[in-house]
C-alpha cells in the first residue's frame, strides 16, 4: 500500500533537514559577516573621513581611528550598512535563478546591514555610547534625542526583523513550517558571526576593551534578532523560489577561509591608510 500524501511530504521536508550543510552555511555567514564589517568601518568611515579632509588612520576590525572626526563620519558606518541592505534585498529578489548558496549569502549579507545599522540607533540611544552618540553630542534637551534614537531603533530593528524572515521563506524558501532548518540557518549565522568578531577584535591594537565595548556588542547584540526572527514570521508568507538542500560547497569553504585569515592577521592588526 503507498505511503499517504502526508507521510511522504514528512520524509521528504526531513529528508531535506537532514541534508543542509552545517559547514557550508557557517562558513557563507562568516563572509557575509566579513563584508558587513568592511562596509561599516571602511567605506563607512574610513572613506568618509579621507574624503572629508583626513590625511591618514588606522583601519581595524572593530574601529576607525584618526585625528579628523566629524558628525558624518560617526553616521556613514550605519548609512552604509543600510544603504548596502537595500542592494542585497534588491539582488536577492531580482535573482529568480540562483542556486540556494547565493541567496542565502544575498540574504544574511542584508541580515547583518540591515540589523547593525537599525540596532545601532537602539545601542547608542540606550547607553550613550557608540557612533550615534557622537552624532547626537552637543544636541539639546540630550535625553530627548536618546530617546529619539531608541525609538527609531526599536521600531525599525522590529520591522527589519519581519522583513528578513520573509527573506528566509520567500526567497531562500524555507516554509515557516521548517522550523529547524530555520533554526539551523539563523543561529548558524548568529554564532559564527560572534566567533569571526571576537577572534578578529583581539588582534586589535586599539585596545582589548574594544571587544567588550564595541565588537561583542555590536555583534552579539545587533545580531540577535537572528535568534527569534523566525517566531515573527507573518503566517501568510510562502516561498516563491525552490528549496533544495543548501550541501557542501568546497567554493565557498575555501573562500571564507582565506578571507577570515586576512581579515584577522591584516585587519585585525589594523592597517594605516594614507591619502
Amino acid at each position: 500500500m503507498p505511503a499517504p500524501a502526508s507521510s511522504v511530504d514528512d520524509l521528504r521536508v526531513k529528508g531535506i533537514q537532514n541534508t543542509d550543510d552545517t559547514l557550508t552555511i557557517g562558513c557563507i555567514s562568516v563572509v557575509a559577516g566579513i563584508v558587513c564589517n568592511v562596509l561599516h568601518e571602511g567605506m563607512g568611515h574610513g572613506l568618509t573621513a579621507l574624503l572629508s579632509g583626513a590625511t591618514s588612520g588606522v583601519l581595524t576590525t572593530v574601529a576607525w581611528s584618526s585625528a579628523f572626526d566629524s558628525r558624518l563620519v560617526e553616521a556613514s558606518g550605519t548609512l552604509v550598512n543600510l544603504a548596502a541592505a537595500l542592494v542585497f534585498w534588491l539582488a536577492l529578489r531580482a535573482v529568480t535563478r540562483a542556486s540556494l548558496p547565493v541567496r542565502y549569502f544575498l540574504l544574511i549579507s542584508c541580515t547583518f546591514n540591515l540589523f547593525t545599522g537599525t540596532g545601532y540607533f537602539f545601542f547608542s540611544g540606550v547607553t550613550d555610547f557608540g557612533d550615534w552618540s557622537v552624532v547626537i553630542s552637543g544636541l539639546y534637551p540630550h535625553w530627548l534625542w536618546r530617546t529619539l534614537l531608541v525609538l527609531l531603533g526599536a521600531g525599525s530593528y522590529y520591522a527589519a526583523v519581519r522583513l528578513i524572515g520573509v527573506g528566509f521563506v520567500r526567497y531562500v524558501g524555507l516554509p515557516r513550517g521548517q522550523q529547524r532548518r530555520l533554526r539551523e540557518f539563523t543561529l548558524v549565522a548568529y554564532i559564527s558571526a560572534i566567533v569571526l568578531a571576537t577572534i578578529a577584535a583581539l588582534m586589535n591594537p586599539l585596545g582589548i576593551q574594544l571587544l567588550w565595548e564595541s565588537a561583542l556588542p555590536a555583534t552579539a547584540g545587533g545580531q540577535s534578532g537572528l535568534i527569534w526572527l523566525r517566531h515573527y514570521i507573518p503566517e501568510a508568507t510562502e516561498p516563491q523560489r525552490a528549496s533544495g538542500s543548501l550541501g557542501r560547497s568546497y567554493a565557498w569553504i575555501i573562500i571564507a577561509v582565506i578571507l577570515a585569515i586576512v581579515y584577522v592577521a591584516v585587519l585585525g592588526r589594523g592597517v594605516t591608510v594614507r591619502v
